[in-house]
């Protein structure tokens, strides 16, 4: 009976250590296999942080792309019918169309405009911004769009013949614009009795109204405002003194500056952009 019970005792042992070795390796198993919830689980995220660290997604998630401008004609403006104009504003209209998305203009402070951009409450500074390599450093610019250039204005009776012309005279730019750079950067400019001007229109009242004697700012500006038929009919263009192109400013790193530029090659490709510098008096950059 005592053989019997002790070799009952030693199978059921063995049975139990069998089976102790079977939990343990199915364990072990499913510790080193991904489940197929876990793995779509995984995939999800990732895509999640590839929409995240996209700012093209994030515009179109929206449905549109809020565009921060400050009124310049001929780029950004409300014409005589009352209709917001420009420029800028019909190509920002037909590069959002080829995004899918709407075109959202917003009027920002110009001194601000950086902060505005990296802070998201827009989404592109699209208004006649010059390109240089301090922008260039600091946010996305597209390739160049339009060629400008940095012109003196004045009253058409006035003499001139060279900055040198201006040493001792008051000169006006916009504050924080390449007509600002220009003034800084000329040697004789440097010798006027400088007055920087919150907006280019502000410049142009100062010329007209004697309180200055010139003022430094956008060729495309200037065709646009001054001459005959215009409220600045008595000024005119006396001298340009550099050539520099537009471009679109995006955060820094943004993706939808490429897909802007594909959007230009478009609409140069159809003509669009073309059609609209003879509208509107420019010269599209080489």
């Amino acid at each position: 009976m005592k053989k019997l019970l002790s070799l009952l005792l030693a199978m059921g042992l063995a049975t139990s250590l069998a089976g102790c070795g079977t939990t343990a390796t199915a364990s072990s198993a499913s510790s080193t296999e991904p489940t197929a919830a876990s793995s779509t689980a995984e995939a999800t995220a990732e895509s999640t942080e590839a929409a995240a660290d996209s700012d093209l997604a994030y515009i179109q998630g929206k449905g549109k792309m809020v565009i921060g401008y400050t009124v310049y004609e001929p780029m950004n403006y409300t014409d005589a019918q009352g209709n917001f104009a420009g420029f800028d504003t019909e190509l920002a209209r037909a590069v959002c169309k080829e995004l899918g998305v709407e075109a959202e203009f917003v009027e920002i402070n110009w001194d601000t405009k950086e902060v505005e951009l990296s802070g998201k409450s827009i989404d592109c500074i699209w208004n006649g911004l010059t390109i240089t390599k301090d922008r260039e450093d600091t946010m996305a610019m597209t390739k160049p769009y339009v060629q400008n250039a940095q012109v003196v204005v004045m009253k058409a009776d006035a003499a001139y013949t060279d900055t040198a012309s201006l040493v001792g005279k008051t000169v006006v730019a916009e504050m924080g614009s390449a007509g600002e750079e220009t003034v800084q950067g000329d040697e004789n400019l440097a010798q006027a009795e400088y007055i920087a001007k919150g907006v280019q229109t502000d410049c142009l009242m100062e010329v007209k109204a004697g309180t200055a004697d010139a003022a430094v700012l956008d060729l495309t500006l200037a065709n646009a405002m001054i001459g005959e038929g215009t409220d600045y009919a008595d000024l005119a263009i006396k001298d340009r003194l550099s050539v520099e192109e537009y471009g679109v400013a995006f955060r820094q790193g943004s993706d939808t500056r490429d897909a802007v530029n594909a959007a230009f090659t478009t609409l140069a490709a159809d003509g669009t952009m073309a059609t609209l510098a003879e509208k509107y008096g420019l010269d599209l950059a080489e």
